[in-house]
């Protein structure tokens, strides 16, 4: 491909020159190492590296031209500079690829939390109803029915337009993270239908304000084709003002909440803890049957649900999927103790998601709580108090650990959790430095009726080295499960 119409087409026609016309691009990188010859070095100002250290590596590697934001003079293949490299790598990216997500129905959630738990639903009752369907998001991608590991929520714009060109499935369901959407990754992408979980306290080292944090996730819902559809759960303030900001901008919008001017209502007599749920729609009332219980999971599954009444599924076939959902790894995956305890894993991570997760191990009826949670190393410090406010109250024990490092001494994220400790006023909660011993600890403690929960991490492996060996929380509850090993502490 021409790289002089590459331009022209994106938007770049103010850097075409007669040097440009002849260089035909066989391939885009944004890492010289993957660099080959007759391809396109874009130089992205990272935050770690900055690309234009690298552009050298990638000449020699066989680039044919170089994009890149600074001033550079020199270079024995052509240079076009521009004013935001990342925006630039998007846009060539997704034309270089031919716009792969034209040739999908595309779904993209957002929100802080019930993406991953949502996009596995929505997936189970789409393909259930006969559609094939990709999934990019936190746990894993899933393309072409083969299953590749995902580094984020939402690939980077380069790796997301190569993934969609590898695509055959009918529809492609994206987890979109507020990174991805500030970081333009998802420029070139157009979606057929978007969705709203919710927004709460989390990212603000990165957004700094909430309402920063709401007007980057909003950003989706300009990314709708013509006559996109927008879906919003309408069960906190900013569920309702996005659906306001949306209805004046003529956007077709579908809400779930709990009055009657929402699209899908939910009847609060619905019974929980045993995952069965009523709700109404269009004056009918529809029963659901859950395999997960909660009411953050009733959340999630009504906005899968109403995804799929959109797409022009049937309500009964829908209902019918969700009675066979296997559940998501890491996502309030249960465990059963040998005393006649529960115990649970779960990703949560913020104080909205605790409530959710503890609300429903005493909605289910547990004698005793007991909550095994750590705070990531360089992470958002500011939602802790909460964090631990949450936990402290709804809780019978919290125990407080290590979560991934992330480059802090551990020493000072050990004095971190005296601190958070201390302040909690209660004499039951701990202090166990070592995840796997801290969860250990938790099993050990366990009566009949009692339920553990495990929060932070869900599916993912471990950063940090522990004494059990296990390489996941999953991993930790199999070797306590495993009547044949023997754990020494």
């Amino acid at each position: 491909m021409k790289l002089q119409k590459m331009l022209e087409e994106t938007g770049h026609s103010a850097f075409c020159s007669e040097e440009l016309e002849s260089v035909d691009i066989k391939g885009i990188e944004a890492n010289s190492s993957k660099t080959e010859e007759g391809y396109l070095f874009v130089a992205i100002t990272g935050y770690q590296r900055d690309g234009h250290d690298y552009i050298q590596d990638a000449i020699d590697r066989g680039a044919a031209a170089v994009i890149g934001e600074q001033n550079l003079a020199d270079l024995t293949v052509p240079y076009v500079r521009v004013e935001n490299s990342r925006d630039s790598l998007a846009n060539l990216a997704a034309h270089f690829y031919d716009f792969p997500s034209a040739k999908h129905i595309m779904i993209g959630i957002t929100g802080t939390n019930g993406k991953t738990t949502t996009s596995f639903m929505l997936r189970h009752i789409l393909e259930y109803a006969g559609y094939s369907c990709a999934l990019f998001g936190t746990v894993h991608n899933v393309i072409n029915g083969q299953t590749y590991d995902s580094k984020n929520t939402t690939p980077d714009s380069l790796e997301l337009q190569k993934l969609l060109a590898k695509s055959d499935d009918d529809i492609v369901i994206m987890e979109v993270s507020s990174h991805g959407l500030a970081q333009k990754r998802l420029e070139g992408i157009e979606y057929d239908i978007g969705l709203f979980t919710n927004l709460a306290h989390e990212h603000l080292d990165y957004h700094h304000t909430i309402e920063e944090y709401f007007e980057v996730k909003q950003l989706l819902f300009s990314k709708l084709k013509e006559g996109g559809q927008a879906i919003i759960s309408t069960h906190d303030e900013w569920g309702e003002k996005l659906t306001d900001l949306l209805n004046q901008r003529k956007i077709k919008v579908s809400t779930f909440g709990k009055t009657d001017k929402d699209d899908l209502i939910f009847d609060s007599k619905s019974d929980v803890h045993c995952s069965d749920f009523q709700v109404t729609e269009s004056g009918k009332q529809l029963h659901f049957q859950m395999t997960i219980p909660g009411l953050h999971n009733i959340y999630n599954a009504s906005m899968a649900y109403l995804t799929g009444r959109k797409i022009g599924i049937e309500s009964d076939r829908l209902i019918d999927a969700f009675k066979s959902f296997p559940g998501i790894p890491g996502r309030f995956e249960m465990y059963s103790h040998p005393n006649d305890a529960t115990a649970v894993i779960d990703y949560a991570h913020t104080a909205d998601a605790f409530s959710y997760c503890l609300k429903t191990a005493r909605d289910c009826g547990a004698k005793r709580i007991v909550h095994v949670f750590g705070f990531r190393g360089d992470r958002d410090e500011s939602k802790r108090d909460e964090m631990m406010a949450v936990s402290s109250q709804m809780t019978d024990c919290t125990i407080l650990t290590l979560d991934d490092l992330n480059g802090i001494d551990q020493n000072d994220m050990i004095a971190e959790l005296e601190k958070y400790r201390e302040a909690s006023g209660k004499a039951a909660d701990l202090i166990i430095p070592d995840r796997t011993l801290a969860i250990k600890k938790a099993w050990d403690m366990a009566k009949a009726g009692d339920w553990i929960l495990v929060t932070g991490k869900g599916s993912e492996v471990y950063k940090d080295n522990y004494e059990l060996p296990s390489k996941s929380d999953q991993e930790t509850f199999a070797l306590l499960i495993d009547q044949n090993t023997t754990i020494a502490t």
